[in-house]
């Protein structure tokens, strides 16, 4: 499944560093989410874009979004990279990749899990998809712009 912008995001439920299920769909009304899938925690561009994503939590909460981290590592090491990088948003754990490969954010060449950023609008709706493995700050500013524009700012 190949999703594009104006699509619904699909809904999911999945083990979160918090110690609880997150379900997307908990959020709809609310806020909306910056969907980030990720490759590994503790890697070097992953902790780059983590910490990216938290020195500029305030503005997301500002503008009225979630951020929720997703990969395929375990909840314990979600909670082990979450609190060496003092990350205060959700990560997911999504073994198996069932989630991932729901939202067709796959990696060059399948080799590697995809750098693939959603933003989700209040009603679910995906309004902006950004994809790129070797600019993992990118990810944040194309998330902030796309945001402004849903809250007209």
């Amino acid at each position: 499944m190949k999703l594009k912008v104006g699509d619904m995001a699909p809904d999911f439920s999945l083990p979160s560093n918090k110690g609880t299920d997150v379900t997307l769909s908990s959020f709809k009304e609310n806020k909306n989410i910056v969907l980030f899938f990720y490759p590994k925690d503790g890697s070097l561009g992953c902790t780059q874009q983590a910490c990216s994503f938290r020195d500029s939590y305030e503005v997301f909460k500002e503008l009225g979004a979630e951020i929720v981290g997703v990969s395929g590592d375990d909840v314990k090491s979600h909670e082990n990279f979450a609190v060496e990088n003092l990350l205060e948003y959700i990560l997911l754990s999504d073994k198996g990749d069932t989630v991932r490969k729901l939202y067709g954010a796959s990696g060059a060449l399948g080799l590697m899990p995809g750098r693939v950023t959603f933003v989700i609008d209040k009603e679910g709706v995906i309004r902006h998809i950004f994809s790129s493995q070797i600019q993992p700050k990118k990810h944040i500013d194309e998330a902030l712009k796309t945001l402004r524009e849903i809250e007209g700012n």
